[in-house]
């Protein structure tokens, strides 16, 4: 039998034969706990799903990898690539990757009776993947892309509908210049999307593929480039070499050089801004395991000073210093159990309700959302409960040894 987990039962399950200096105590410790493992699971939780959304909306914009013209990385003008058949299949075979498509842009300048705005035309086939673009409409429907004739739909963002006080179902003309001449063309809004990421709802809308094809005066066979989606994320870099070694540096049949680069690479800013996050997480997991392992001290210091008698009687009874401070380490141990248990139950809690209503708000023009994501990971909960008693546990190893200076004649006479 092991006595010290025997004799910590006994004592934590006597509630009501404590003295009124360690039930605060306990009560003090065990909110202590529960504080910390709730703040950390929630710290987590927003961390993990605030760096998943923004990440996946701006790979809805721009995918995992881009292959395009090398010039496009030079100059602000779209440059023509073309990506063949051939090419294609090269791409699809590349060990990781989901989904290939090809696009194509133009600049040009939407126009109302009042405004004006310049943008991007981005032109997409019947084969781009709208799952992201579908999932944040909120006006209007998803247009249905062709790569073939085009009945000029339009897909703009809420942002560019306000300015310029656009519905969806109505037209719109857009200008282009090139060339040294001006081509206008009227365009039918068929949806109006809203990510609150202002850097692309400002300027980005959508359009069928070979309208920037035939605007920006290309051949046929000619696009942007074309968009890789990957099927593992933390995969990307070593499917992005295989990119650099099977696909950058070639030719096409015009003389272009064709090149690739990453999300990461694209928009650095962002991943590094969303990198970042990462120091604030480890300074507030950091903080609040002191926070819990700081009222385990107090409140096993004020414990083993309230059963001083007990211990001297353990001791005279032949009980060693280490079997004596086994049993209050298992007393802390139940301690620190119950608060563990309710920040577990407050801190999934707290994530649950907010995936549910959403009743945290946030500012979209600073946070690019609306509502805090929190996103539950069951094996990093898992570990920071682990990684919480066992540091509780360990500051817990110096205090205990006060035990050893207790006399058992002294202290059986200490009240």
């Amino acid at each position: 039998m092991n006595l010290p987990l025997f004799i910590a039962r006994r004592i934590n399950g006597s509630e009501g034969q404590r003295r009124e200096v360690s039930r605060p105590a306990i009560r003090i410790a065990t909110i202590g706990v529960a504080i910390g493992l709730c703040v950390m699971i929630i710290t987590v939780s927003v961390v993990f799903g605030f760096k998943h959304t923004i990440r996946d909306k701006v790979v809805g914009f721009g995918s995992h990898i881009q292959v395009e013209n090398y010039l496009s990385q030079q100059i602000s003008e779209p440059a023509p690539i073309v990506i063949n058949d051939s090419l294609m299949q090269v791409m699809k075979k590349i060990p990781g990757v989901h989904h290939v498509k090809r696009y194509s842009l133009t600049q040009g300048i939407l126009k109302t009776d009042d405004d004006f705005l310049g943008v991007v035309f981005k032109g997409v086939g019947k084969d781009y993947e709208v799952t992201f673009l579908s999932q944040h409409i909120v006006e209007g429907e998803m247009p249905k892309f062709t790569d073939g004739q085009s009945s000029y739909p339009l897909l703009i963002s809420r942002m560019m509908a306000d300015k310029l006080r656009l519905k969806a179902g109505q037209q719109v003309y857009a200008y282009f210049i090139g060339n040294d001449n001006v081509r206008a063309r009227k365009f039918t809004i068929k949806g109006i999307y809203e990510t609150h990421m202002s850097q692309f709802d400002q300027s980005l809308c959508f359009t069928d593929f070979n309208v920037p094809v035939r605007l920006n005066g290309w051949e046929a066979d000619q696009c942007s480039g074309a968009e890789v989606l990957v099927d593992d994320f933390d995969q990307l870099d070593a499917i992005a070499e295989q990119f650099v070694q099977h696909v950058n540096r070639t030719n096409d049949k015009y003389g272009s050089v064709i090149t690739s680069q990453t999300i990461h690479e694209a928009h650095p800013h962002i991943f590094s801004w969303l990198e970042l996050l990462d120091i604030n997480v480890w300074i507030i997991l950091v903080l609040m395991i002191c926070v819990a392992g700081f009222t385990m001290v107090s409140g096993l210091l004020i414990i083993i000073l309230e059963r001083t008698q007990m211990i001297g009687i353990l001791k005279a009874l032949g009980m060693r210093n280490k079997t004596v401070r086994h049993t209050f380490l298992w007393f802390a141990a139940f301690i620190i159990g119950r608060g563990m248990l309710f920040g577990d139950i407050i801190g999934i809690g707290i994530v649950i309700l907010q995936q549910q209503t959403g009743f945290i708000h946030l500012d979209p023009s600073s946070y690019y959302v609306d509502t805090a994501p929190m996103e539950l990971n069951i094996p990093i909960i898992v570990l920071l409960n682990v990684v919480t008693l066992l540091v509780s546990l360990f500051v817990l190893i110096a205090p205990s040894f006060l035990i050893s200076n207790i006399h058992p004649a002294r202290s059986m006479r200490y009240e």
